[in-house]
């Protein structure tokens, strides 16, 4: 079964592609599809860009005309060929645009996909549904310059783990549906909100202006993905930042 990281690389080196495995997991991903949609429309206009035709030199070779007839002539021709430069600068413009979204989808991607390996390495975090101290979670979070009000949720558990080369608070919280990953990402940056379904892990980045991103994950399969947005929505909205 492929993921979402595997995808995005197979369709952007062959966009057209016919597997039946990218297909499935096309049908299945709701992000993979828009980022196909995205995609195939980049290739349609940068297509369309590279057969713009710059028009005919006009004229005749060894055709001898007068100085000012001459000099008329090339300004027409001039005049003839600055929308066809228009159109086909406008045309590249918007190829880069749509490849500079494509670009951005792809650290994204990858930001899901570090996300959901780190879970891999912490099975632990899932197995209390009690209360951590409060010194320990003062201490996962203190890196991050942050505290965290009750109505977040039972902090079960809470460690400062190594992500990305920088020290981030990881957490769990315990949810009416069950226990959510919470991982605040200072150090990372988001542009927008992003969900994710990999490797049995479904969950949302959320962009935090000024202050990175959080990512909420969760195992529980019953829970959709807007389930898993309102949960982040509340976590996010209990993190009182102190600098």
């Amino acid at each position: 079964m492929i993921d979402c990281s595997h995808y995005r690389r197979a369709s952007l080196a062959e966009p057209q592609s016919a597997d039946p495995e990218l297909l499935a997991h096309r049908d299945q991903c709701a992000p993979c599809a828009e980022f196909t949609e995205r995609l195939v429309r980049f290739e349609a206009r940068l297509a369309s860009a590279m057969r713009l035709e710059l028009g005919a030199p006009a004229g005749g070779a060894g055709k001898v005309v007068p100085l000012r007839a001459a000099a008329a002539r090339v300004a027409g021709r001039r005049d003839r060929l600055r929308p066809r430069w228009v159109a086909l600068a406008a045309s590249m413009l918007v190829a880069v645009g749509v490849a500079g979204l494509l670009w951005l989808a792809v650290p994204r991607s990858s930001l899901a996909d570090a996300v959901v390996a780190h879970m891999a390495g912490e099975p632990q975090a899932w197995l209390s549904n009690e209360a951590v101290p409060a010194s320990r979670l003062s201490e996962a979070i203190r890196d991050a310059h942050l505290t965290l009000r009750t109505d977040a949720g039972v902090v079960s558990y809470a460690a400062s783990c190594e992500f990305r080369g920088f020290h981030v608070p990881h957490l769990v919280v315990q949810d009416a549906s069950g226990p959510v990953t919470v991982m605040v990402l200072v150090h990372e940056s988001a542009r927008a909100t992003v969900n994710f379904d990999e490797q049995g892990y479904r969950g949302v980045i959320r962009a935090v202006p000024g202050h990175g991103a959080i990512a909420v994950l969760t195992r529980n399969r019953a829970l959709s993905g807007s389930d898993v947005e309102r949960i982040a929505a509340r976590v996010q909205d209990a993190i009182e930042w102190t600098s």
